[in-house]
């Protein structure tokens, strides 16, 4: 307020992560939305500390941006390699925006594939009982699966983040490691060792 900063109170909201709220947050007399997750930059963040909300969210636009070039998809005027240029430059940005923050786990890499392959097939029109295999249709289609793309896209920001300087926010949040002690059980697996794990397994 003294430098005529205004909070707009009604997108302002409030999330613990693993900690409760003993008394609401206000800004004057306005009390803030305590919430479970919430959207930031075109991503959703959750308390849940998983991606599979915002990964949820990406394919429900995927799809709906699918669904309103239908008429491109039908089309006899234009030709598959025009059509998957639509595909690749209108589809898959929205589906795989921000993707290089997420660590996945081997269902949520099979929900992006499957509709990956089937956006695939229905536009070089493969139906029903047309049979051909994934690896034919990828030959195809020219495309890979898209785990492999968000892969490719990980350890690019990966090396974008480690050729900045240190003291760079990113580049500290790479390498710092919370206080305390973690809960007993198998750790979750996050960001950096999935990364980790990706550079082992191409011997890197």
């Amino acid at each position: 307020r003294k430098v005529g900063l205004i909070i707009n109170t009604d997108k302002t909201k409030v999330m613990c992560i693993n900690n409760v709220l003993t008394s609401p947050i206000t800004i004057g007399d306005v009390q803030l939305e305590t919430v479970d997750e919430f959207t930031y930059l075109g991503s959703i963040i959750s308390k849940e500390d998983s991606v599979r909300p915002d990964i949820t969210s990406r394919l429900n636009k995927a799809k709906s941006a699918f669904a309103r070039l239908r008429p491109s998809w039908r089309s006899q005027v234009y030709s598959r390699r025009i059509k998957l240029h639509i595909y690749n430059s209108l589809v898959k940005p929205v589906l795989l925006y921000g993707s290089e923050s997420w660590r996945m786990t081997e269902s949520e890499r099979q929900r992006l594939d499957v509709f990956h392959n089937g956006a695939l097939r229905k536009i070089c029109r493969i139906f029903w009982p047309e049979r051909i295999t994934n690896e034919a249709l990828y030959e195809k289609t020219n495309s890979a699966p898209l785990g492999q793309t968000v892969k490719r896209k990980r350890l690019k920001w990966f090396g974008q983040v480690s050729r900045m300087s240190q003291d760079r926010i990113p580049h500290v949040s790479l390498n710092w490691t919370p206080i305390g002690k973690r809960k007993k059980g198998r750790p979750k697996a996050t960001w950096r060792s999935t990364v980790i794990n990706e550079l082992k397994e191409m011997g890197l």
